[in-house]
């Protein structure tokens, strides 16, 4: 059996196991703090960083885009009959993601509103690119089909977005804070994907008290909206470069 190494709230991470669980693939996962990396998993990352998936003979993949291509190619995709055109669209797509994840990061930690809204407008960049395909495509979002992002079919490019349109919808309903505000089909898209459960299936069972202990603390302001909000309100204004994170 595969085994991935973790940090808990890294989103390059779920991104990876968010694959696994999609193809049915069955992994054990170890996580690892960050803050005290421990000598062996040093000795098996070059970079040290997360993820790392250890094969079955023992060999030590780094570099999350590594590791699904390595995954792609050994286990059933989830698209059949995919064209070159269609895997480079899909490359391409996923990328736009996973280039923003810790954009998305060091958003969800900003200390005061101010910067909030210029991280915020930075991260909206990818989701108006995202909004704009799914405006001219086969998206609807008033009918099942066209629920995911190429149509009926969970494909790659669903499970590169799930980071970020899981921790989207986390924090909005923590504090209120809608990070696709004026993105309404990628919002649609959000509540398809979320609807799979690949979100829960892709992290650990106390992800969401580690995931609001570090991006809804004190330090943030996102973090301070949460304790002035009522339960259930709707009432808040619409650091992982630096290794604390991934």
């Amino acid at each position: 059996m595969i085994k991935i190494v973790s940090f808990k709230i890294c989103p390059f991470v779920q991104r990876v196991t968010g694959l696994l669980e999609a193809k049915n693939v069955p992994y054990e996962l170890e996580y690892i703090s960050l803050k005290d990396k421990p000598e062996w998993f040093l000795e098996l990352s070059p970079t040290g960083q997360v993820p790392i998936l250890i094969t079955e003979s023992g060999q030590a993949l780094f570099e999350s885009d590594a590791i699904i291509e390595y995954i792609d190619e050994i286990f059933a995709p989830i698209e059949t009959d995919l064209s070159p055109e269609d895997r480079a669209f899909d490359r391409a797509w996923s990328y736009q993601a996973s280039k923003h994840y810790l954009v998305q990061c060091s958003t969800m930690r900003s200390g005061d509103k101010e910067i909030l809204t210029e991280r915020t407008e930075k991260l909206g960049k990818a989701f108006a690119k995202a909004e704009k395909q799914l405006t001219s495509g086969t998206f609807t979002n008033n009918s099942s089909e066209g629920s995911f992002f190429k149509g009926e079919q969970l494909s790659n490019i669903d499970i590169a977005w799930l980071p970020l349109l899981h921790r989207a919808e986390i924090i909005q309903r923590h504090t209120g804070y809608n990070l696709l505000k004026g993105f309404p089909n990628v919002q649609a898209w959000q509540t398809a994907v979320m609807k799979t459960g690949l979100a829960e299936a892709s992290v650990a069972k106390d992800f969401e008290p580690a995931f609001t202990d570090f991006y809804l603390s004190e330090q943030t302001w996102l973090g301070n909206q949460e304790k002035c909000a009522p339960e259930g309100s709707n009432n808040a204004d619409s650091a992982c470069a630096s290794g604390t994170c991934c």
